[in-house]
């Protein structure tokens, strides 16, 4: 995929399984979002064509897709109740069926009163879940939601999150594009990890945290820890750290060594290197910052 003569994605290619929950990861600007609307269609792609199952996409498939896109399309001027009605019909459903959907989508995420609002008087979350509703309110077989949890605070993150896991449950297949690394390792079953356009990781979570070191350690000790040949220290931030062990050493050897080294330990959790780790590492803590 090209912007004029400038490269933006680059020999790009992945596949999303069906009925599972698909992490596209990356910082502002890596090329998430120009991907998703050229395979939508939305931007004239260079070359490339989504698949869905075996068959290219066309415009005559968007009942079985739901697209949460990052910069919301609503009509700020109506209500929220006509706005999703309006909505529902665009995507076959009949007006009473949209409007009894909508209904009692918004009694589940605590916006009963606002039905007849304007959506200019609501909150930035509070138009988020409206959108949200608009994109899942046919039972799309397909749901990309991108930044899905953008405006939302943390009790509200966690209602998007089980709405998710809902929709996975009926049978969809979700893709989730997102910087946000929180959630994701509990959520994604596999991910891709993009850079300037360029795919540096890809697999499960599990494949992708071995790719980039296996056993790590997370610490909380009472000082920064000292740098050894026993380990990589991944973070070390306000006395929670993060280390990978180096081939062949045991984490029962290195708290040893913490603990003679007169450093008070008290957290000590071997596992996998965490996403957030990861992608600190594919872009390096200033760009991150």
């Amino acid at each position: 995929m090209n912007f004029g003569a400038t490269p933006v994605i680059k020999d790009l290619s992945f596949d999303v399984y069906p009925g599972e929950t698909f992490g596209f990861l990356g910082s502002n600007g890596c090329g998430k979002t120009t991907t998703i609307r050229a395979l939508l269609g939305i931007y004239i792609p260079t070359a490339g064509v989504l698949h869905i199952n075996g068959r290219p996409f066309e415009p005559s498939q968007s009942g079985e897709l739901g697209y949460l896109p990052e910069e919301r399309g609503l009509y700020k001027k109506e209500t929220v109740l006509d706005t999703m009605v309006y909505f529902g019909r665009l995507k076959g459903m009949s007006a009473a069926d949209a409007r009894a959907w909508s209904s009692s989508y918004l009694d589940r995420v605590g916006l009963p009163t606002k039905a007849k609002i304007r959506l200019d008087k609501l909150s930035g979350g509070e138009q988020q879940k409206v959108q949200l509703g608009v994109t899942i309110m046919n039972n799309p077989k397909l749901l990309i939601l991108d930044e899905p949890t953008k405006g939302f605070d943390p009790v509200n993150s966690r209602l998007l999150m089980s709405i998710i896991e809902e929709r996975k449950a009926a049978g969809a297949t979700i893709v989730i594009i997102t910087h946000q690394m929180d959630d994701v390792e509990k959520l994604c079953d596999r991910i891709i990890l993009l850079k300037d356009g360029v795919k540096h990781a890809y697999g499960t979570v599990e494949e992708v945290q071995e790719q980039f070191g296996g056993t790590t350690v997370k610490i909380e000790a009472d000082m920064p820890l000292p740098s050894s040949p026993s380990y990589t220290i991944l973070t070390d931030e306000h006395g929670h750290s993060e280390i990978a062990l180096s081939p062949g050493t045991a984490a029962s050897a290195v708290l040893d060594d913490l603990v003679r080294a007169g450093i008070t330990v008290s957290s000590f959790t071997p596992g996998r290197r965490s996403l957030e780790s990861i992608f600190v590492a594919v872009y390096g803590a200033k760009e991150v910052d």
